[in-house]
């Protein structure tokens, strides 16, 4: 019998390739959205891909009566995976108040129903932004968490304590944290990708607009920072790598392969990339130019980070396969698939 897992946020860009990665994986899933930052249409591609249509249930993980109706109705959900947040880190310091309650309402809701329905484990989907700017690169899982920069980051942060102080109090679960770094891409097949609302906050869906004529032309905040070419540098992961490795995390936590009852991850590939090579590797890979400005520096803006994935190479058996190069190939052809 197929185990049973909750995706919470399962329609959004992560969420959705991670479905297909479960059910690949075998695992039945039921997908858990309100639709505020996603698309029912999700699930038209994650059932092309994977021959399997998830279950799907429209709610708001703030609607604990809901959440409460949604376990009864299908009994035996051994694992969760919690994605289901507020992601846009400038619009969280205008709205710190929706954040707050998006963000850290949703994991007590849960956290509260999983004793009562025997649920396992939670996979919580956290952020490099916990680190800040780190004083040592490559970052490690060690490394001192900072104070957040924003509403958003803030979030990761307590809801990171939250985890850790309900498990030190008895809570009857495991969780893996997992600190992602930036992901990019979209799945080979182009059946499913990032697909932001409105003007995009993350760079590699505003490179793929702006070469396909959607945007004028692309803003490059700063070229004065303390990097080889004087752009940020990030860590780009691909999507289907990230999403790869929250299989392997809930296999870990329900197959009991750790007695760690907490553990937690960075998810990178251990190569800092700047904005400028990006867009130069995006130019490369699909022969299209991308017009952009250099522009002021963004408030909030970490100056350079990349990650150290040794942890989760040796101890989940994990790592990060795809390269850039192939990677911002795959959102091209996604976004040519959306502007057909």
């Amino acid at each position: 019998m197929k185990k049973k897992i909750l995706v919470t946020g399962g329609t959004g860009y992560i969420g959705s390739h991670t479905v297909v990665e479960l059910q690949a994986a075998g695992y039945e899933v039921v997908i858990v959205d309100n639709l505020s930052n996603s698309n029912e249409n999700v699930l038209d591609g994650i059932e092309n891909i994977s021959g399997i249509r998830p279950v799907f249930e429209k709610l708001d993980c703030n609607d604990k009566e809901g959440l409460y109706t949604l376990f009864q109705t299908y009994q035996g959900i051994q694992g969760i995976i919690h994605f289901a947040a507020s992601k846009a880190v400038g619009e969280s310091v205008h709205k710190p108040l929706l954040y707050y309650r998006n963000n850290i309402v949703t994991l007590l809701n849960l956290l509260d129903l999983m004793p009562e329905f025997q649920v396992k484990g939670i996979v919580f989907s956290s952020s490099c932004t916990v680190y800040g700017q780190p004083d040592i690169l490559p970052v490690t899982e060690d490394a001192p968490v900072k104070p957040a920069l924003s509403p958003y980051g803030n979030t990761k942060q307590i809801n990171e304590e939250i985890i850790r102080d309900a498990i030190y109090a008895g809570l009857p679960f495991k969780s893996i944290i997992l600190r992602y770094f930036n992901p990019i891409g979209a799945h080979p097949s182009a059946e499913i990708g990032e697909l932001p609302n409105g003007v995009p906050q993350n760079l590699v869906p505003f490179v793929t607009q702006t070469a396909i004529g959607i945007r004028k032309e692309l803003s490059v905040f700063g070229d004065d920072y303390d990097t080889p070419d004087g752009s940020c540098i990030r860590d780009y992961i691909n999507v289907v790598d990230l999403a790869k490795a929250h299989v392997i995390a809930m296999d870990r936590m329900l197959e009991d392969k750790s007695d760690k009852k907490l553990e937690v991850f960075n998810l990178g590939t251990g190569r800092g990339v700047s904005v400028l090579e990006l867009i130069n590797a995006f130019e490369k890979g699909t022969g299209v130019k991308v017009p952009y400005k250099i522009v002021g520096r963004r408030e909030g803006d970490i100056e350079k980070v990349w990650a150290n994935p040794e942890h989760a190479n040796k101890v989940l058996g994990w790592t990060a396969h795809e390269t850039v190069e192939d990677t911002v190939v795959t959102a091209w052809n996604w976004q040519k698939k959306l502007s057909k």
